[in-house]
């Protein structure tokens, strides 16, 4: 059987983990850069590198407060599209997943 609570604070810890990488991304692209060419360069690659990672984070935390809401409604674990449940493998792997695997493919 589904452990919801256990998810839910599966989701809510990994919550608070994408916050504060979030907020260690802004803070270094707040930096100031540095004047020398070849360093700045090198700087603005990795800065690219940092707002990929920032979109790909909170994609992911839209996605669990997602989640975290359907488990406030009663809805979690069910698919959006078909209404079928979503099996318990595929929430442990994806506890965010919002389609069964059949809707999914």
């Amino acid at each position: 059987m589904l452990d919801v609570e256990r998810i839910k604070k599966q989701l809510e810890a990994r919550l608070e983990e994408l916050g504060e990488r979030v907020h260690d991304i802004e803070d270094d692209l707040r930096s100031p850069s540095n004047p020398d060419f070849a360093e700045y360069a090198t700087e603005a690659e990795g800065d690219e590198v940092l707002q990929s990672l920032e979109r790909s984070s909170l994609q992911e935390i839209e996605q669990i407060r997602s989640a975290l809401e359907r488990i406030a409604e009663g809805s979690y674990g069910e698919c959006v599209t078909c209404g079928e449940p979503i099996r318990e493998k595929r929430l442990e792997a994806l506890p965010y997943a919002t389609t069964c695997i059949k809707c999914a493919s």
